[in-house]
């Protein structure tokens, strides 16, 4: 159940539409929606129905062409690129199908990484690393590099570098995409842990109708519109 009524993500006739050439090509067609916080919410619908677009749209890694994305209040096209990054670094975790990790870097390294970029200091950079490893069940697997970890253990360690930042919203898209149904079961659950037990606001693009069961609500969209909306455990 969703811990506040408070609303984290307000979207107002959202349009993303693209071009090639002469031709414009909407990828979303006044998509107006709310997301309470912590909430855990599932984007569906087949491929080119606007998923991943929303999904970009809501972690400002793309801006809409037309209309509204507020995050906390805020309008966040309004924002400079310096703002934007910024809220990024603080408000948000990705997840992405891809785990892009490094391969040379054990498990901890790689989830060091975005606070490199903080500035915080060394022993507080691992401090945090552990710490997050040891939130998604990776507790003693630190010193693994890439290469000897399952897919599974991969996406989790993907995660841990997600909360590095205490990220009040974690957007994933397809983050069981490349994984077993087991391992698809195991991010699935660590992803409504996060949502449970520390009020995360996950929202999660996926194909896989089955693991929707876990979630607040289920958009439906298609040719760029919400199509519907499936109410469940809210």
């Amino acid at each position: 159940m969703a811990a506040q009524n408070q609303e984290v993500i307000v979207t107002n006739d959202l349009w993303k539409i693209y071009r090639l050439g002469k031709i414009d090509y909407p990828a979303l067609c006044g998509v107006s929606l709310k997301v309470r916080r912590g909430e855990f919410i599932a984007l569906v619908g087949p491929s080119g129905s606007g998923k991943s677009t929303l999904l970009n749209l809501f972690g400002a890694l793309d801006r809409p062409t037309k209309g509204q994305v507020l995050i906390d209040g805020v309008d966040i096209s309004r924002l400079s690129d310096d703002k934007l990054a910024e809220l990024r670094n603080k408000k948000l975790g990705f997840v992405f199908q891809t785990f892009n990790l490094l391969a040379y870097m054990s498990a901890a390294d790689n989830v060091e990484v975005p606070l490199i970029a903080s500035g915080k200091p060394s022993r507080a950079r691992k401090e945090k690393a552990l710490e997050a490893l040891a939130l998604v069940g990776l507790k003693g697997f630190e010193l693994n590099k890439p290469s000897e970890l399952s897919g599974g253990q991969q996406q989790r360690v993907a995660i841990a570098r997600a909360l590095t930042n205490d990220p009040k919203i974690i957007l994933a898209d397809e983050p069981t995409g490349n994984l077993d149904s087991k391992s698809a079961a195991e991010i699935i659950g660590v992803l409504n842990t996060l949502n449970k037990n520390n009020g995360v606001t996950v929202i999660m693009v996926t194909h896989n109708l089955q693991l929707t069961k876990y979630c607040h609500r289920v958009w439906w969209l298609k040719d760029g519109i919400l199509e519907k909306e499936v109410v469940q455990n809210a």
